[in-house]
């Protein structure tokens, strides 16, 4: 059966537009696709090892101080009582988050303890004063029924504690009881909602906490609290990964999962909790979706629309659409080719400028991908680059580098005071303080330098330095950073004043791993932090030869 002109050249006309839509819309869809995957499951992951270190910092801090607390002399001598008592009222004044923290004597009858609770009383049954006869202790959250009776709890929720407690001995080595402190674990929901406050974007995104005793939840939905969970990814948590996968929990749901295991801060090593993220696939990948959905019916809509333009035009424009049908065709392969043009017949002129369009609004799709690809490589906050561009300029700045004979100092940057911003002038003047301290940071580097934030009030800089004076060209920075960030900052008709503590290290000479490079420079950070803060610090680690 034969066909009209018109009907084929209708037929071969819409076709290969659908294939050209479809080629795109396929290429285009599935590489946003997995970007979108990724970037969506590393920041869960990344969420969730926030959590985790910040739950590990906050335990190491409190533990460090009640071990400081035991080496005061009144506590060693143990025999001015008053003075035991106001040193503890006075911690738990500083910390509220210390629910009771007391001082026995040798054979466990508390004599000093804040507000008095528990004084005269014998715990020497209990596991806080067992544990802490043998030596610094940390344990688990658990319940604690008689102090939840003597404490105030203005919510009515069952109170919830972590275990502080360690021996005391005199001047001359002697034994004299134990120091003991519960700490309430309504500070691990503030950092929850400091860690989730940020991420309101993403919707139904929950975090929890998972004992490593018996895998229950410790922190989460309060429908859930107190339940045993057994997941993959607290298996693979505690095999040290700190990634995410998408499963089925106990509701019969697929969420998204990030994960890792707290392993510690300094040299307090952990209670082993795995911290969980989790949010609905559903609406982690409905951008994802939504956009797929767009391409495909964009594309249909517009080959529909052309398939039938050439179905009425095709008596006339046999020859100049076989010209544009081949520039299709080489469109379709990746050539870069304009649609031609032919004067004189309305109809071809028409379609041309249609196909002209077609072609834009594909070209500007897959533009507006990669700009949304650049945004997810910038802090929203601030416009510096994040983790993710990060990792993209280590690659340029390590390969220059080698070529020009220079090394990479990298320096950590966090904020003095910037706390006390937030808590005394809000969070709205702090962002304005972390949108200032970009800005100053920015004026201290290069052109092909870099300043990222790492989160919070923390940042990360690269910067190219020579070979055999890596350290005083970076002194020289990072003593200009320091008086940038002193001068006072006038916000929103506050006068802010803040400080910075800076730790460096230097690629390759203290170490040839980026990763290990980066760690060397927060623990130079502390350094500088222990020292007194406003001022920097550079590592004395040097790579193994």
């Amino acid at each position: 059966m034969s066909i009209s002109l018109r009907t084929r050249f209708a037929i071969t006309f819409g076709a290969l537009i659908i294939g050209l839509t479809i080629l795109l819309g396929i290429l285009i869809g599935h590489k946003t696709s997995y970007e979108f995957r990724n970037e969506i499951g590393n920041a869960l992951s990344e969420t969730a090892f926030q959590m985790a270190d910040k739950l590990d910092q906050y335990m190491w801090s409190r533990s460090g101080e009640i071990e400081i607390l035991a080496e005061l002399e009144p506590l060693k001598e143990g025999t001015d009582m008053m003075a035991v008592q106001t040193l503890l009222n006075q911690l738990q004044k500083s910390f509220p988050s210390f629910s009771w923290i007391g001082f026995t004597d040798s054979q466990g009858i508390v004599r000093a303890a804040t507000n008095g609770i528990l004084v005269d009383q014998d715990i020497s049954h209990r596991p806080v004063y067992q544990e802490g006869i043998k030596g610094h202790f940390i344990g688990d959250v658990h319940d604690a029924v008689l102090l939840s009776n003597l404490l105030p709890n203005p919510t009515g929720e069952p109170m919830k504690f972590v275990d502080i407690s360690l021996p005391v001995f005199n001047t001359a080595g002697e034994y004299t009881g134990v120091l003991a402190a519960h700490l309430s674990w309504e500070w691990a929901k503030e950092i929850e909602n400091s860690i989730l406050k940020p991420l309101v974007n993403r919707r139904q995104v929950e975090l929890f906490v998972i004992s490593d005793i018996d895998d229950t939840i410790l922190l989460g939905p309060s429908e859930m609290i107190g339940q045993s969970l057994k997941l993959d990814s607290i298996n693979n948590a505690r095999l040290g990964d700190n990634h995410w996968n998408i499963e089925t929990w106990y509701d019969n749901k697929d969420y998204l999962t990030g994960f890792v295991q707290a392993d510690g801060y300094m040299n307090y090593p952990g209670l082993g909790w795995v911290v969980l993220v989790r949010q609905p696939v559903g609406i982690a990948y409905a951008s994802v979706k939504s956009l797929q959905n767009f391409i495909f019916l964009l594309g249909g809509a517009l080959s529909i629309i052309f398939a039938a333009l050439g179905w009425f035009i095709a008596g006339r424009v046999v020859e100049p659409l076989q010209e544009i049908a081949d520039v299709a065709n080489r469109l379709k392969v990746g050539d870069k080719v304009a649609i031609p043009q032919h004067k004189g017949i309305k109809e071809i002129e028409i379609l041309e400028s249609s196909l002209s369009q077609l072609i834009e609004s594909l070209t500007k799709t897959e533009s507006a991908l990669g700009e949304m690809e650049s945004l997810a490589q910038h802090d929203s906050l601030t416009g510096l680059p994040n983790r993710i561009a990060l990792n993209y300029h280590l690659e340029t700045a390590i390969k220059k580098a080698k070529q020009s004979g220079l090394t990479l100092t990298f320096l950590y940057v966090d904020l003095d005071g910037f706390k006390q911003v937030n808590d005394t002038l809000g969070h709205y003047v702090g962002d304005l303080v972390l949108q200032e301290v970009a800005k100053r940071l920015k004026m201290n580097i290069r052109d092909d330098e870099m300043v990222i934030r790492l989160g919070g009030d923390e940042f990360l800089m690269v910067l190219y330095t020579s070979l055999k004076h890596p350290i005083e060209n970076a002194t020289v920075v990072s003593d200009r950073i320091i008086k940038d960030l002193n001068e006072p900052l006038n916000l929103d008709g506050n006068n802010v004043k803040i400080g910075c503590s800076i730790g460096g290290a230097v690629w390759p000479i203290n170490h040839t791993e980026i990763t290990e490079i980066i760690v060397l420079a927060d623990e130079a950070l502390y350094v500088s932090k222990r020292n007194g803060k406003n001022r920097v610090t550079f590592s004395d680690v040097k790579k193994s030869i």
